[in-house]
């Protein structure tokens, strides 16, 4: 869908990307989970991020954009959200690659992720990078602290086990969901703990 003009004040806006790194699954399930709701989303999707989609899924890049109510080209650096100018509740990389996040903490804007992060921190505004690797090495490390030093939100995916998953699509759904509360943004995907004791109750 292209980039419509119009206020940006009228909605609410959240930018999403899904970079090149393994997990596609949840930057895509995090698009549909905000069908549903009044915020507009704005997907960047990386040319590594094409070829993830095209492996681990089984939607195509054409069902991805059609989750999304703007989609904006990878190298398009004029585009509404690569300015501050333009009012955004933020912005979430699911998946986030190395590659992505070093560019973030080291300033390298060349690309619309990128920029737009880099617009997103400097205005204060939250940007959540679900970062998806391990092990991790001190170089990575480094980078993810230099990253959270700007105020950026270091995600990794991790399962929560308290909730006993009992499938893949569930592990996605307890993630997205606890990305969309980490942006105050209500969902039922997650299932919440209650505490210790109200478990063993449970299965008393």
């Amino acid at each position: 869908m292209p980039e419509t003009g119009g206020s940006d004040t009228a909605q609410r806006h959240l930018t999403i990307a899904i970079s090149g790194a393994s997990g596609a699954i949840l930057g895509i399930r995090l698009l549909l989970a905000l069908k549903s709701t009044s915020i507009t989303t704005h997907l960047i999707v990386s040319p590594a991020a094409i070829q993830t989609i095209a492996s681990e899924t089984t939607y195509t890049l054409s069902d991805v954009e059609a989750s999304a109510d703007v989609v904006h080209p990878y190298r398009d650096i004029g585009a509404s959200i690569a300015s501050g100018s333009f009012r955004t509740m933020g912005m979430v990389i699911a998946p986030c690659s190395v590659k992505t996040v070093s560019s973030i903490a080291c300033g390298i804007t060349d690309d619309l992720i990128a920029r737009a992060a880099d617009v997103c921190l400097k205005e204060g505004r939250p940007v959540i990078a679900v970062f998806r690797e391990t092990p991790l090495h001190v170089g990575h490390l480094r980078t993810l602290t230099q990253f959270a030093e700007m105020g950026g939100i270091v995600f990794p995916p991790v399962p929560a086990f308290y909730a006993r998953p009992a499938t893949m699509d569930e592990m996605v759904n307890q993630t997205v969901g606890r990305i969309l509360d980490r942006l105050g943004i209500d969902n039922t995907l997650v299932k919440r703990w209650n505490g210790i004791r109200a478990e063993i109750n449970r299965k008393l």
